[in-house]
Order: C-alpha cells, then structure tokens, then sequence
C-alpha cells in the first residue's frame, strides 16, 4: 500500500513540475555552427511536457552566409528546483550565399539541452542541436550547433 501511495505521489508530482513549462516564451539564441550566428526564438507549450520551439537565424562563416528556419519538437523532464532537461527532433530549411555559389537547403535537426526558469519571467538555457544538411555546396555532413538561449516567458 505504501508502494501505491509513493508511485501516485512521484506520478502526480512530475506532471506537477512538468506543467511548469509557460504558455509562451520569446527571445535569442546565440551559438557557433561553422561561425558565428544567432537566432530569433520562439516556444510555445502543447500539453505537460511538450512545446514547440521556432528558431529563424542567420550564420556568417567561411565566406559563406545563410538564413535558416527551424521547427523543432520537444519534451522537457524536470530535474530539480528550475533546472529541466529537454530532448527534441524536427527539421528546417534555409538560403545561403557563398559569393558565386548560392541556393537553398534542408535539414534534419536534434536537440539535447538543460534549462533554468528563474523565479522572474526569464528561462535561460544551453542546448547543442546536431543538424544533417542536404546541399552539397552548403553543408552535406553532421553540424553541432551549440547555443546559449535567454527567453521572456509570457
């Protein structure tokens, strides 16, 4: 009987601590992908531990610039006080231009992070998103995209 209780007292309290995550949250992400870039990001909330994050962002590396757009959904996991752990998949496509050599491309795209809501409305996080790109003359291989985020919640 005691089992029960204990099992129901963690089941009730994850889901407790899950909805945690805010309805909106808008801000930067900041990283280095083959060069310095920066993106516009936007989460928004599903249902318990689910969200969508939006990112448009710009890269400038090598003599090459591009723009991209990425859809990413995720699953956010308490960990303890404000820190969560979130892992996500999606996908995106871009524009780049490399002087003579520009175009479009896609990508698949994964995400491990960690992230601390702060009593305020402010979450700041650190993520890395493994990304597969298909154009040969923009990127063909695995990228590590690692940024750090700092969002308004609303």
């Amino acid at each position: 009987m005691k089992n029960i209780i204990l099992i129901l007292f963690l089941i009730v309290g994850t889901a407790v601590s899950a909805q945690s995550i805010s309805k909106n949250a808008l801000g930067i992400r900041v990283g280095d992908n083959d060069g310095f870039g920066g993106e516009i990001s936007y989460q928004r909330y599903l249902k318990e531990n689910n969200r969508l994050e939006f990112d448009l962002g710009w890269r400038d590396s090598h003599n090459v610039e591009a723009f991209k757009l990425v859809g990413l959904y995720q699953w956010v996991m308490p960990i303890d006080g404000g820190f969560h752990w979130y892992v996500g998949a999606g996908g995106g496509v871009g524009s780049f231009d490399a002087g003579d050599n520009d175009g479009a491309f896609a990508l698949l795209a994964g995400d491990l992070g960690i992230e601390y809501d702060f009593d305020i409305p402010l979450l700041i996080s650190l993520d890395m998103r493994p990304e597969i790109g298909f154009n040969d003359h923009y990127s063909d291989d695995l990228d590590l995209d690692i940024a750090l985020g700092i969002r308004y919640q609303f």
